[in-house]
């Protein structure tokens, strides 16, 4: 099972800094790539763009709790919560019975005896 995960790309985990104006303030958000890449699709699937939806998600911290403790964690549970929430994606089996994630599950064919 580590296998999955020890395989991951090093790509998709290293760290990647990137400026932003949050509360007409620059600042600094480092994050691991496959983080900002979900953060581009949830900015996308909100119909904005990542520094207009990295801007919202702070102000709205900052109406509800009257202070943002740490963005870059929020970030990082904001795309767990998103991925959480999107269906699950079929598992497709192999003849020698391995599943992959992401392509439909192959049913056997059922025969006349049946």
């Amino acid at each position: 099972m580590c296998h999955i995960f020890a395989g991951i790309a090093h790509e998709r985990y290293e760290g990647e800094t990137r400026s932003v104006r949050l509360s007409g303030h620059a600042t600094s958000i480092r994050l691991e790539a496959a983080f900002w890449q979900v953060l581009e699709d949830l900015a996308a699937d909100q119909g904005m763009t990542l520094p207009k939806f990295l801007s919202t998600l702070h102000d709205e911290v900052l109406e509800l709790h009257g202070e943002v403790r740490n963005f870059t964690s929020l970030l990082r549970c904001t795309c767990l919560v998103h991925l959480e929430r999107k269906p699950a994606r079929p598992i497709e089996v192999e003849p020698q019975g391995r599943h992959h994630a992401g392509q439909p599950r192959k049913e056997p064919a059922l025969s006349a005896a049946n």
